[in-house]
């Protein structure tokens, strides 16, 4: 997926742009944007924030004025094909100067967020989003929308933990939702789907609890450092690994590691007493 942000511009010369990969668009901002698919005929849109527009693909686009930041996201092939379900050739997406499509505009926004944080949850993350926004693509916004395969089955226990046998020895690493679908021989979106239906969870869910799992072992040891634990845990930044750890354990992970020891000592101290008093 290709992430590109694009503040307010003062040009008003028209060029054309051509893109080759599915992208769309959404306004971080209001403002108004000078388009069309002849230089002689562009119009003007006005746009609020959360607004969104979907490219004209290899054909090029006019573009004059663009006086609203926006968010441009580009959706792999690879990332459209496995969402029409095995599809063949390229998906062809309607294009549109503005509409609102709320899970859409809830998937970039969690992308900008994750933009401007400098990508802390890694290449999973990122692969979960495009592979969410390509089935809400090709389902909304498909030329000759097919039905969507639903898949009633689940991931067996076999697959489940090949899965988790991959995520534990990995666990420092970046791990991508391809190469956890490769793991068990499945396409992305097909794996995606399995996973949440067996589990109740995304992969991206999963991976993350497994690594508070694993940290929260790991800060158990005397002479854990916190920051040692998060890298070891696969977490990019300090300030990334207490966040995902406070939302799943409620505290912090110092707060935690306070708790455990204290409480080791305290059990110890109580023991030691008790063998006192029973001299």
């Amino acid at each position: 997926m290709r992430v590109e942000l694009f503040p307010p511009q003062s040009l008003t010369e028209p060029r054309l742009w051509v893109r080759h990969d599915q992208a769309f668009a959404m306004m971080l901002g209001p403002g108004s944007i000078e388009w069309g698919s002849r230089r002689s005929a562009m119009e003007q849109f006005h746009y609020a924030a959360g607004d969104l527009a979907l490219c004209e693909r290899h054909h090029g686009e006019w573009v004059g004025l663009m006086n609203t930041p926006h968010l441009q996201i580009g959706i792999s092939d690879t990332a459209l094909l496995t969402a029409a379900d095995g599809a063949d050739g390229e998906v062809e997406l309607r294009p549109r100067r503005k509409f609102a499509d709320p899970r859409l505009g809830a998937l970039v926004a969690a992308v900008h967020t994750e933009m401007v944080a400098g990508f802390p949850s890694g290449k999973l993350f990122v692969d979960s989003v495009e592979q969410a926004m390509a089935v809400a693509l090709v389902k909304g916004h498909a030329v000759g929308n097919r039905q969507m395969q639903i898949y009633r089955g689940g991931l067996g226990p076999a697959r489940l933990r090949r899965i988790k046998e991959l995520v534990d020895a990995r666990m420092g690493d970046d791990l991508s939702l391809d190469e956890m679908a490769q793991s068990i021989d499945l396409s992305a979106a097909h794996f995606a789907r399995m996973f949440r239906k067996s589990t109740g969870e995304t992969p991206h869910q999963f991976v993350l609890r497994r690594r508070i799992e694993r940290a929260a072992v790991m800060l158990r040891a005397p002479d854990a450092r916190v920051l040692d634990v998060a890298v070891a845990c696969g977490f990019k930044t300090q300030q990334h690994f207490a966040q995902v750890f406070r939302d799943v354990r409620g505290v912090s992970p110092t707060r935690y590691r306070q708790d455990v020891l204290g409480s080791e000592v305290f059990g110890a101290t109580a023991a030691h007493s008790e063998d006192m008093v029973a001299l």
